[in-house]
């Protein structure tokens, strides 16, 4: 059987909350979505709460993802060990709460979910993600296997999609909320695409008020980041995987303002 994987990039504040439970749901049903990824490390604008956590639960994601802000909003540390749908980076040190892969049913399919972070230009102390995924890819079992690499560099992420190709069902990046154009499969059959974009404000850098961020790159002072008003979008990709082989038959960005 052909099963839709949607993942959705970066939530970002208060403003991409809101478009996500306003749009969520109607593009599954539109794109006959099975099982949904959301990514939402910056709900907060630097980390996420439990009950952020919750809305983007409640708005249609089966799996929640996060990355190097992680743990911006410390009261979400006790809730990762609580709440099986939400994954930390698994490439993170096992001093940290919470769990970095999981398996769910999806009506007697397994699918894996593995959240990992990159080590180029992210300043983290994080382990080898590649390593990392070699040792998560021969635990449990599972049918379909997706993966969100938390990344800066597009290179660390075009690399990640060599190694695992034919290895998982589908990779993608998360983390520059900038989406890019080069979705694909990979030789091996693997779904790739470098990075997902963001849901959040249209009219923003990054989802962060644009005189804010020219002001400082300006040398100045632009005080704490503000999530601004207005239209807003949600970025991400359906990947169409097939259950018999465990691989991708095609890849489709989305954008949904």
């Amino acid at each position: 059987m052909l099963y839709h994987i949607l993942a959705v990039g970066d939530v970002v504040g208060e403003p991409g909350l809101d478009h996500l439970e306003r749009t969520l749901r109607p593009l599954k049903k539109l794109k006959n979505i099975d099982f949904t990824v959301v990514n939402g490390e910056n709900a907060a604008s630097v980390g996420l709460t439990p009950r952020q956590a919750e809305r983007i639960y409640d708005a249609g994601a089966d799996v929640i993802t996060l990355g190097n802000h992680t743990f911006g909003k410390l009261q979400i540390a006790d809730f990762l060990d609580e709440a099986p749908y939400i994954l930390r980076p698994a490439n993170y040190t096992g001093r940290a709460p919470g769990r970095g892969c999981g398996v769910y049913d999806l009506n007697g399919v397994r699918i894996r979910v593995i959240n990992l972070i990159g080590r180029c230009d992210l300043s983290w102390g994080a382990d080898n993600p590649f390593t990392v995924a070699d040792r998560l890819l021969g635990g449990e079992p599972a049918d379909l296997t997706l993966v969100d690499f938390h990344a800066q560099a597009t290179s660390e992420k075009l690399a990640m999609g060599y190694f695992l190709d034919g290895r998982v069902s589908a990779l993608w990046g998360t983390h520059t909320h900038v989406p890019t154009a080069d979705e694909r499969v990979y030789p091996k059959g693997t779904g790739y695409i470098t990075d997902l974009g963001m849901t959040g404000a249209v009219e923003s850098v990054l989802g962060v008020r644009p005189d804010q961020s020219v002001e400082s790159f300006l040398g100045g002072l632009p005080g704490r980041f503000q999530n601004p008003e207005g239209p807003c979008k949600l970025q991400g990709a359906v990947f169409t995987l097939d259950s018999k082989t465990g691989l991708c038959t095609g890849v489709e960005r989305v954008d949904v303002r």
